[in-house]
């Protein structure tokens, strides 16, 4: 499949800046995937789009604050974004500027250790990270409250970006629906565009999981399991594969994908050119998603990380 067919075109004035205020107030469209029938919601209004024995399953990963901000010695600016621990005190991190940068160099708290591919760093941190909460570069507004790019069930602390179909839930909302929570830590594969002409070529690097058994023995029973957000797909469909409870999944979810665990999927409107999208279209169809997200842009719906959701029955 050509990468360029998950492309659309975006008015930036839909690149929502601001989460909106009560979380559960976005918007919500529902696609019927058997009948073709669109209704325009709101989140609130998502039990009422449930069965009664549908399960929801979050992942509770919470964003760190990652984004470190440093100096370099001639008083050029330099920043880190750290992604994911290797082992104590080490991470693997996305630096900028990163051809300016040597190995060996201490610059605060950071020193780098070794460069890797894609302007990654091997890099030592000393202490706990103690930066910010690291929004996507599309979201030029400072955010007054950082528990705002944290979901109301987070408490794993591990991601570099937060799972953002989960952002809409109140604690009011989720007492009215039953929950299982499983945690995936966000990482660079979740947020990177496509790097290659066609999506087969593509390569993704994998991230962190673990499921209580418990919580799967509850999602593997369950007549209907609704997966809120890409990530927590992830993480499922691993497991469907018989894949361990805790590890890495490097499962990349394209057009023609078998899906043996997901009965629906909740999910915001992503970029073009990502693995996110091409899950949204394995789920929902290729050109049914794109029809989708040509309504949305007509409907005025809100796209991104602080963005409307959809609902894929």
């Amino acid at each position: 499949m050509d990468s360029s067919a998950l492309d659309y075109d975006l008015p930036p004035e839909l690149i929502a800046q601001q989460p909106a205020e009560p979380r559960d107030s976005s918007r919500l469209l529902v696609y019927e995937r058997a009948t073709g029938e669109v209704r325009h919601r709101r989140f609130r209004e998502l039990p009422e789009e449930l069965t009664h024995d549908e399960l929801v399953v979050v992942n509770d990963s919470r964003v760190i604050a990652a984004r470190l901000r440093l100096r370099r010695p001639g008083g050029g600016a330099a920043e880190v974004l750290l992604l994911e621990p290797v082992e104590e005190g080490l991470w693997e991190a996305l630096a900028r500027p990163s051809a300016r940068l040597r190995a060996g160099t201490q610059l605060g708290p950071v020193e780098f250790v070794e460069p890797l591919e894609g302007g990654r760093w091997l890099v030592r941190v000393e202490g706990e990270p103690d930066g910010e909460t690291p929004l996507p570069p599309y979201i030029t507004e400072p955010l007054a409250d950082p528990e705002r790019y944290q979901t109301v069930y987070a408490r794993d602390p591990g991601s570099a970006a937060a799972p953002t179909a989960g952002l809409h839930f109140t604690a009011e909302l989720l007492a009215r629906l039953d929950v299982e929570r499983v945690t995936l830590h966000v990482g660079l594969d979740t947020f990177r565009p496509l790097t290659a002409p066609t999506l087969e070529e593509h390569r993704i690097h994998g991230e962190r999981y673990a499921v209580e058994p418990e919580a799967w023995e509850r999602i593997r029973l369950a007549p209907r399991v609704l997966a809120a957000g890409t990530t927590t797909v992830r993480v499922l469909e691993s497991l469907a594969r018989e894949a361990p409870l805790a590890g890495r999944t490097g499962l990349f979810v394209t057009p023609g994908f078998e899906f043996r665990r997901v009965d629906s999927l909740l999910t915001n409107f992503h970029l073009p050119q990502t693995t996110l999208l091409a899950l949204v279209m394995a789920f929902a169809g290729i050109e049914e998603t794109r029809e989708l997200y040509r309504l949305a842009i007509a409907e005025r719906y809100r796209f991104y990380s602080f963005g409307d959701a959809m609902l894929i029955r």
